[in-house]
């Protein structure tokens, strides 16, 4: 098989983890005009989760729904509990509560397991790989772009068909007429900092088997989110799917040319869109 053609769809399935990674915090900049910082510190929390209930004994599919879920209940309480209280301060004060939450969990994180990097087991059901033709490849990364396709799909219906998706988008548009529409807004902001925070949760339990868990990557997972989200343009659901594509199949082609610059690559590529697009590929004016 053509080395290209696979760094392809490497590309393709740590795109799709970049995008779960990026959603949540594109949609909760869209909604809140929030930019939180504590992003990564949820994905890293994730991918523990994933090490410490497989470690007990239990399986990998049933950690796949509970970290997602404990993490988005984590994140409905930190946002109901701390974050609510800092909206209306200057964005400076914004970072330093977020940038603090994400330093302790990391520090929490290292007093727990230590701060060296843990393996977690590819499920049973997913080890091998998958033979057709000239196709040989994993079936647990098959897995991931599948399961992360149709998860785009679902979240897709939640915002576009759904009562609490009008809302959402309503709310980025304005929340004073949301409020006057007789609609919490303040619930609102809850469930969506929450579902964020389940999704970068998703992430690092997917990501967990392929990279392991170690206390530093959630920072690497928050630069990263950054770049997919100024990619593909601030609060678009949309433009964090092309974008997370983009940078993935950007990087992992960079990284079978030239694998010292792959994790450069991300950079420039985010440099070259803004200079034709300002706002994003999908972004919007202000």
């Amino acid at each position: 098989m053509n080395i290209y053609l696979l760094q392809i769809i490497n590309g393709v399935g740590i795109g799709m983890l970049y995008f779960l990674l990026a959603v949540g915090l594109s949609i909760v900049f869209g909604l809140l005009r929030f930019v939180n910082f504590a992003h990564g510190a949820f994905y890293l929390i994730g991918a523990y989760a994933c090490y410490q209930m497989t470690r007990w004994g239990l399986s990998y599919w049933l950690t796949l729904l509970a970290a997602p879920l404990l993490v988005g209940a984590l994140g409905w309480l930190t946002e109901k509990v701390v974050l609510r209280h800092v909206y209306a301060k200057a964005h400076e004060f914004h970072i330093l509560v977020t940038v603090g939450l994400a330093l302790a969990v990391q520090e929490l994180v290292i007093l727990q397991w230590g701060p060296l990097g843990d393996s977690v087991a590819v499920p049973d059901a997913l080890q091998g790989v998958v033979m057709w033709g000239g196709f040989i490849y994993p079936k647990y990364r098959l897995f991931v772009i599948g399961f992360t396709a149709a998860l785009a799909v679902l979240l897709w219906w939640v915002l576009e068909g759904t009562r609490l998706g009008s809302a959402v988008r309503a709310g980025s548009e304005s929340t004073e007429m949301v409020s006057l529409l007789g609609i919490n807004v303040h619930r609102i902001f809850s469930l969506v900092f929450g579902l964020g925070a389940a999704t970068a949760a998703l992430a690092g339990v997917l990501a967990a088997p392929i990279r392991g868990a170690e206390p530093f990557m959630g920072i690497e997972a928050l630069s990263v989110a950054f770049v997919v989200v100024v990619v593909g343009g601030m609060g678009s659901f949309s433009g964090a799917l092309l974008g997370g594509l983009l940078i993935g199949v950007v990087q992992s082609l960079m990284s079978t040319v030239w694998p010292e610059g792959a994790r450069l690559m991300i950079y420039i590529a985010m440099a070259a869109v803004l200079l034709l697009r300002p706002h994003g590929l999908l972004g919007r004016k202000e």
